[in-house]
């Protein structure tokens, strides 16, 4: 970390702070990165984040927020399942750092979301976090029930339904309403997948990769092959042609603003540093979730709220080098015409057994083309546009007009 300081590199303070306020879930998925991955972490986390833990988080938040005189911070309540929390105690975490902010730090901005698997969703609940301008994020692997067959609870029993009615009891709330995040699943239709998740009226549509990496690669991966690029450009396609704006698709969104050279706050493209912390139900701290589909305890750092401040989190060496941006990547991604865009892919995609996160992702096949066809269609928009003000006569269709806009940008949600 010295001679990294010594060449240069500065750290970036922490703009997100997840809160596992909840280290259990009523569901068992059979693909979660916190359960059923490399990381067994979670059976030594007490189930809940005691009073005390909140309190003292909101003291570190509140004191990094100050030293950095930060204009916004974003909390994400996450699990485990957070909402297995009483509703009258939902907003206990996010009003405590409120408060702990205002005291210290009065013109920092706190905004507040809740990423849940919606199967608790209820008007009680979304009262609770209306109240307290908390927005819901929820996952869901598609609209129908034949997309969710690996969304099961403890007895093996589908938890669609029970998600499904959470999310049109949200679809009433828009201004609680934060957006649906889904897993790609190649055994699923795209486009099948994306509108049946139009269904329930989603702002903003997160499609993730599916966890994995050189040792544990994705189904599907095969040399030669482009499976994901594949299903991601068929939903591209749909939601690039249609006639309306029906939902923002962050992917989509994330790529385009790179193209233009717009900033972002994604870790999963782009060399954008590393901003987020995980505060565990133990209160240790820890690195993004996303990590603990790599190995057991890649995500850990061996730091608490007790004993650390979240400014030596910024000099914590795996901290670190998610935050070097270019010089942290395999040489094969520096010399990459797409390294702006791709940035190396999404940090635990990377890794190899033995070698570790400095490789090319291993969707970087998938990548390459999804980012050079979107770069197509922004390029041909943008010239259609052109061509039609320099001719009074409307020679673009209305549906495609909104196309060559820049899209706006906006703070990531964690996923479930």
């Amino acid at each position: 970390m010295a001679a990294a300081r010594a060449a240069g590199h500065r750290p970036h303070p922490i703009r997100q702070f997840v809160l596992k306020t909840r280290s259990r879930c009523n569901l068992a998925c059979t693909y979660c990165y916190v359960y059923e991955m490399a990381d067994q972490g979670w059976r030594d986390q007490p189930p809940v984040m005691t009073p005390a833990t909140i309190a003292r988080a909101a003291q570190r938040i509140a004191e990094h927020a100050t030293a950095h005189d930060l204009s916004r911070i974003d909390l994400v309540l996450h699990g485990g399942e957070p909402l297995l929390t009483a509703p009258a105690q939902l907003a206990e975490p996010v009003d405590a750092v409120r408060a702990a902010v205002a005291g210290a730090a009065p013109r920092t901005r706190v905004t507040a979301t809740v990423q849940t698997n919606g199967t608790l969703l209820t008007r009680g609940r979304l009262a609770a976090l209306a109240a307290a301008g908390i927005r819901v994020g929820v996952s869901l692997d598609g609209g129908l029930p034949v997309h969710n067959t690996r969304r099961v609870d403890h007895a093996g029993r589908p938890g669609f339904a029970s998600a499904a009615r959470g999310l049109r009891l949200l679809a009433r709330h828009p201004q609680s309403y934060a957006g649906v995040l889904c897993v790609v699943d190649l055994d699923h239709d795209p486009v099948e997948t994306y509108e049946s998740l139009l269904a329930f009226a989603p702002p903003s549509i997160g499609l993730l990769l599916p966890l994995a990496n050189w040792s544990d690669p994705p189904p599907g991966h095969h040399p030669g092959r482009t499976p994901y690029a594949d299903w991601l450009l068929a939903v591209f396609e749909r939601w690039w042609h249609d006639g309306v704006r029906r939902t923002r698709i962050r992917l989509f969104e994330e790529i385009i603003a790179l193209l233009l050279g717009l900033p972002t706050t994604t870790e999963t493209l782009g060399l954008t540093p590393a901003a987020t912390a995980v505060i565990e139900t133990d209160g240790s701290i820890e690195q993004a979730d996303s990590l603990k589909s790599a190995y057991e305890g890649a995500a850990a750092t061996g730091m608490t709220l007790d004993t650390h401040s979240f400014d030596q989190l910024l000099d914590h060496p795996g901290f670190a080098a998610r935050q070097l941006g270019r010089d942290a990547l395999a040489a094969r991604c520096r010399a990459c015409e797409l390294v702006d865009v791709c940035g190396g892919g999404h940090y635990p995609h990377r890794y190899r057994a033995g070698e570790g996160f400095r490789r090319p992702s291993v969707y970087c096949a998938d990548l390459q083309p999804l980012i050079r066809h979107i770069a197509a269609a922004v390029q041909r928009a943008a010239q259609t546009g052109a061509r039609a003000a320099e001719d009074p006569a409307p020679v673009v269709p209305a549906a495609e007009a909104p196309a060559a806009e820049a899209p706006a940008v906006h703070p990531p949600v964690v996923a479930s």
